[in-house]
């Protein structure tokens, strides 16, 4: 909100303004009208793993994240060159794989990776639509410009906690909101369904879409009934699907309708017990054979995750190269590979100073976060990595850059990251606005809702607005 010499910077400037005319009980009492609306629309989350894994509401901050018109045009444009990548990448594996021969990418290092699915192998994906929503998570670094810390493509969470925090964030704020020229971000529902649509458009006039979700108990079930509430889809699970001579039906109460397109939020593993797990009971068994024989579309297509691996990542930039000639827009962070045994050298001797991530995680799971660990949990980690170093990479301790969050009255600073949403369908749109993730506690960089964090609203300025800082 502020640059080093402690003025506001211009982009800020009106937020600033009107906090300045607001003391602390006032500010407490929008904080508590936010979350009374969350709490009235059942804006849910599960926080695995703690004394009681029930739903809680989101923890929201109500002062927005403020992003200048030319900073977004930026990531814009990156994330558009990033996800076109991604997919051709996705595209090639999964025939010619002619990225491997060349060596640019290891070979072992995707076909051996846990996500790499050699079902995928020749089949037709409409456009090329691999990854039809990614949530890719960036963080500001300290010469000021944003960067990729991950690629999420299998089913990126949080877009429906960006929309509920716009719709707070127009209470607490009307009056400043409706200055700012903040770009709307109302639309992407519409553009979520039309992208969905356009991956059946070729044979179908006017595609059935449907949310695919396992169910009330898992952990983001509020969103998929929100998205599917929005876009005016069925909302089913496994058990309301029926798949007759590779053709996907729904159970209604008026018969079975036929299904073209399914916006799955199950992983790969459990959404057909007859290709991938057999114990599950979350999909409906001959869906993939349905999907093979390209009557029906799965969004995003099985397999995804190889390009969201955390080891691929560290080849993005390469793919970019390889693919658009283009160097990257927005640049990677520094990782480190522990299947190269010098990089695993470097990793062991520096626990202390390093992110340690498992290359098939997500969430914020199978980390450690070296200068907050213990010794005991560095050692823990030291033996993992020994016994399965292609599992794991490491980065540098990011110090996440902050934003201004309102904590017990007061207005103080706390570590953020922000994950845009891209859809990819026929085309390529970027919604302008994101999440921003927050970590709440004092010192924390674990912004992961799984994992306690929170989130605020983000401002995209219509260009000319606050660019000047």
């Amino acid at each position: 909100m502020r640059s080093p010499s402690g003025d506001v910077r211009a982009h800020y400037g009106s937020l600033d303004a009107r906090l300045a005319t607001l003391t602390p009980e006032e500010l407490a009492d929008r904080q508590r009208t936010q979350e009374r609306f969350f709490l009235l629309q059942g804006i849910t989350f599960t926080v695995y793993g703690a004394e009681s894994s029930t739903e809680r509401i989101i923890p929201t901050d109500i002062l927005p994240r403020i992003i200048p018109g030319a900073e977004w045009a930026r990531i814009e444009a990156g994330l558009t060159q990033r996800l076109r990548a991604l997919n051709m990448f996705l595209a090639d594996i999964y025939s010619e794989q002619q990225i491997l021969m060349d060596g640019v990418v290891p070979r072992d290092l995707v076909l051996q990776a846990p996500s790499y699915r050699r079902e995928m192998q020749n089949l037709y994906v409409p456009h090329q639509a691999y990854a039809n929503v990614c949530g890719s998570d960036l963080i500001r670094q300290e010469n000021g410009e944003f960067a990729v810390l991950e690629d999420n493509l299998r089913v990126p969470s949080g877009v429906s906690y960006m929309l509920a925090n716009r719709e707070a964030s127009k209470r607490v704020f009307p009056g400043t909101f409706r200055g700012a020229g903040v770009r709307s971000i109302d639309r992407y529902p519409d553009l979520l369904l039309a992208t969905l649509k356009s991956m059946a458009a070729d044979w179908r006039p006017n595609p059935q879409v449907v949310v695919l979700t396992p169910g009330v108990y898992n952990s983001a079930y509020y969103e998929h009934a929100y998205l599917a509430r929005l876009m005016g889809a069925p909302l089913v699970e496994g058990r309301d699907l029926v798949v007759h001579d590779n053709m996907v039906y729904m159970r209604t109460t008026t018969g079975l309708r036929r299904i073209d397109v399914i916006y799955r939020r199950v992983d790969d593993d459990f959404i057909d017990p007859l290709t991938f797990r057999r114990d599950s009971s979350l999909g409906a068994a001959g869906l993939f054979n349905a999907y093979r024989a390209g009557n029906v579309v799965i969004c995003n297509a099985p397999g995804t995750g190889v390009a969201d691996d955390k080891a691929v990542y560290a080849y993005v930039p390469e793919i970019i190269r390889y693919y658009l000639g283009e160097d990257a827009i927005l640049p990677n962070i520094e990782t480190y590979l522990c299947r190269e045994p010098s990089q695993l050298s470097h990793v062991l001797a520096n626990l202390d100073k390093l992110v340690v991530k498992a290359v098939g995680a997500s969430g914020g799971y199978g980390m450690l976060v070296g200068p907050h660990a213990t010794q005991a949990q560095r050692e823990e980690f030291a033996v993992a990595l020994r016994a399965d170093p292609s599992n794991y990479i490491a980065q540098p301790t990011i110090q996440l850059s902050t934003a201004p969050c309102l904590i017990d009255h007061a207005v103080e600073a706390r570590h953020v990251d922000l994950r845009p949403f891209i859809l990819s369908g026929e085309k390529i749109v970027v919604t302008p606005g994101a999440l921003t993730r927050v970590a709440l506690k004092k010192g924390s960089l674990v912004v992961n809702s799984s994992q306690g964090g929170g989130s605020k609203d983000t401002w995209v300025l219509s260009d000319g607005k606050g660019d000047k800082s």
